[in-house]
């Protein structure tokens, strides 16, 4: 493909403090932003199920943070992301960076970690009230299912958990502890919303 026709989505904030502020994307095509057209659906649920004022929020497999700081922008008390890779742990800091300097205080932190090792450190005082996991298309089912098993303990009772994958992609094989009260096609991508069991 013709470097000069390629173009990175540029992606920003939609609403809250930050509106309206570009978000610096990831380089090259080993990840996938979410649109603003996903975003700004998946926020309007999220906003009538009143899960993001004041929340703690996780966003595994961040990414350039952008669910996470959109999370911030809107309201979140703390945004947890957690992204392994290099490239992309240093756009979630400098995303954050921005919408922390705009809300006057250090509500995002960065965590460059494999998402399974940032669970297995959690500790007994961690607790999340909404979670994203955007997982990378080549991990499969059963290690997704392990990641949800992980984070279950660490759910607050009316947390509400966000798994984004591709539209031809299974519904995840929820552990016990969850279970999924919805899904929503939007194009290449597909949404599946669950809660504490």
């Amino acid at each position: 493909m013709d470097a000069r026709t390629w173009r990175i989505p540029v992606s920003r904030i939609i609403a809250g403090v930050g509106g309206g502020n570009p978000l610096t994307s990831v380089p090259g095509t080993a990840t996938r932003p979410t649109t603003d057209r996903v975003k700004e659906a998946l926020f309007s649920r999220l906003e009538s199920l009143a899960v993001i004022d004041d929340a703690r929020v996780l966003d595994l497999y961040a990414g350039s943070g952008s669910l996470g700081i959109e999370s911030a922008s809107r309201g979140a008390r703390t945004v947890d992301l957690v992204e392994f890779d290099a490239k992309a742990s240093d756009v979630c800091q400098r995303n954050a960076d921005l919408v922390n300097q705009l809300l006057g205080g250090k509500r995002v932190s960065v965590h460059r970690s494999k998402v399974e090792s940032f669970l297995e450190r959690a500790g007994d005082a961690d607790r999340w009230d909404l979670v994203f996991l955007d997982p990378p298309y080549p991990l499969d089912e059963p290690a997704l299912s392990a990641v949800l098993e992980k984070l279950a303990p660490y759910l607050d009772d009316a947390a509400v958990v966000v798994v984004e994958r591709s539209s031809r992609s299974p519904e995840p094989v929820w552990p016990e502890a969850l279970e999924c009260f919805a899904d929503k096609k939007y194009g290449e991508t597909k949404l599946w919303f669950a809660e504490p069991a």
